[in-house]
């Protein structure tokens, strides 16, 4: 097969590991800078070029885009799968799953265990929206933050209020959380591909710090999951219409939350604390599901 990654580095771990498992694999593998890729939009003979060439003859595509690029690389994405060509996880399900609050809505529709969370526009009922979200302390968030950067902890109602704010007074859109404490600092990072969880780490944060992110410090292990994490997870990926997710879990006293469903999750931890060939998992999936015109949305929406 011929499979094209998209990807803006070839040097990252997780690129790297999909091109070695898939030429173990014996494919043709390429990995292209969907930055650097540019489109003839045509209903008749819709096309992609790269460095002055055509893309042609790809069998399937495994979508690598950074939440920075997320307009430009889902349009891309949505590309390819007009010409007919298989893509690992669909624009539309990319596109979902970088909305945080549009993610949100749909797990809570379904019924998906989640922490409370309050989201609005003024600041002029900023201490309603505070008790909607159970009171202090609080997890405020940027839509926008990625890898626990424009993450907040307010300790207090005041605290809270003062961040809420500030966030607020730069034009930033933010979600206000209730802050899990059980969960101590740590969570639960569920890989699923096809419908089923194939690895599983617990990531800790470090002392006094309430993020689990390994690129703010954390440590990663192996983990055991409980059927009903095991089926969150599944189902929160299922949701997003995510093949190939990372689904990010905390302990509560209530049962497993999601708090984000990730639809490029890095390989990097989880095959170092599992001791997995997550990236050569992702490549039988291809091997069994890629087929011309597979994709279910075929570009639309």
């Amino acid at each position: 097969m011929k499979i094209a990654i998209l990807s803006r580095n070839s040097n990252l771990y997780s690129t790297r590991r999909m091109v070695e498992a898939g030429k173990e694999l014996g494919h043709e593998i390429r990995v292209i800078d969907p930055l650097r890729c540019y489109m003839a939009i045509a209903s008749q003979r819709p096309s992609i070029h790269y460095k002055g060439e055509e893309l042609v003859g790809f069998d399937a595509i495994i979508p690598r885009i950074g939440a920075s690029i997320t307009f430009y690389g889902a349009a891309v994405v949505r590309q390819f799968e007009m010409m007919g060509v298989y893509s690992v996880n669909e624009s539309v399900a990319i596109s979902r799953s970088r909305d945080k609050l549009r993610s949100l809505q749909l797990l809570a529709r379904k019924g998906i265990g989640l922490p409370v969370t309050g989201f609005a526009h003024s600041t002029q009922f900023t201490n309603d929206l505070i008790t909607l979200a159970g009171g202090a302390p609080l997890v405020i968030k940027l839509l926008e933050g990625t890898q626990g950067i424009g993450v907040v902890l307010a300790e207090t109602n005041k605290a809270a209020e003062s961040v809420i704010e500030a966030f607020r007074g730069l034009k930033a859109n933010i979600l206000v959380q209730e802050f899990i404490e059980e969960a101590q600092g740590a969570d639960l990072r569920c890989f699923v591909i096809g419908g089923k969880v194939v690895a599983a780490m617990k990531r800790q944060g470090l002392e006094g710090e309430f993020r689990s992110n390994l690129h703010r410090g954390g440590s990663a292990s192996l983990a055991r999951l409980t059927p009903e994490e095991r089926s969150t997870a599944v189902r929160a990926a299922r949701i997003m219409g995510l093949n190939v997710a990372g689904v990010d879990l905390l302990r509560s006293n209530h049962g497993p939350v999601v708090m984000e469903v990730n639809s490029s999750p890095g390989l990097e931890g989880i095959e170092s604390a599992t001791q997995k060939n997550v990236a050569g998992m992702i490549i039988k999936f291809i091997e069994n599901e890629a087929k011309p015109n597979r994709t279910k949305t075929r570009g639309q929406g």
